[in-house]
């Protein structure tokens, strides 16, 4: 009976580990620690074996939570609550929620939408940021976030998958540095920056 006791609550511990890259951006974002949120980027790589150790433990759980039990005494087993199949539920619930977290980590991100007068600005520019560290959608939005903060920001698109940032900008109200800037408080770093023709 001990195992069950400890496998849920491994699998919710692997679970936390694998989606921590995902959920630190949103944590750093929602308490204003942002420079904290690429310190667990090194966990993206691993997070498929993470995801099926959990796979594996909650099956092992449930295998052992599911099959007959020998009973030899017509006695009726007292079972507390951390041994229950409604505990084991409910971990298994907390479970898929962080593995799935970085498919509805955007709701935590309130991108402004910027609203352009003309559409033919004479003092625009459009920048690529190529950043390093970033390892899911969180992060997108997160950089993202900050990135509309800033006046005169026109569009900006950001992408994990490809480590860049593309934003066009009034060069009046701000500045390459300024974005650079933005961009580095989230953790992530700029590494390479490049003006596009529009």
């Amino acid at each position: 009976m001990k195992n069950i006791i400890s496998l849920p609550k491994l699998g919710v511990l692997v679970a936390f580990a694998s989606s921590l890259c995902c959920i630190l951006p949103v944590f750093a974002f929602l308490t204003g620690v942002t420079g904290i949120a690429s310190n667990f980027s090194w966990i993206e790589p691993i997070r498929p074996y993470c995801v099926g150790l959990t796979v594996i433990i909650l099956g092992v759980a449930w295998f052992q939570k599911l099959k007959p039990q020998q009973t030899t005494c017509n006695c009726e087993e007292n079972t507390s609550f951390l041994q229950s199949k409604l505990f084991l539920a409910l971990v298994t619930v907390m479970v898929v929620l962080l593995l799935t977290f970085p498919s509805y980590s955007y709701i935590f991100f309130q991108e402004k939408q910027n609203q352009v007068v003309s559409s033919q600005l004479t003092d625009s520019q459009k920048v690529d940021f190529t950043i390093s560290g970033m390892t899911c959608t969180g992060c997108e939005h997160h950089v993202n976030s900050e990135i509309s903060k800033l006046k005169g920001i026109i569009k900006s698109s950001v992408s994990y998958e490809k480590g860049r940032a593309v934003v066009k900008f009034e060069s009046k109200k701000t500045s390459i540095e300024e974005i650079e800037k933005a961009i580095n408080t989230t953790g992530y770093k700029v590494v390479k920056i490049k003006t596009l023709l529009q």
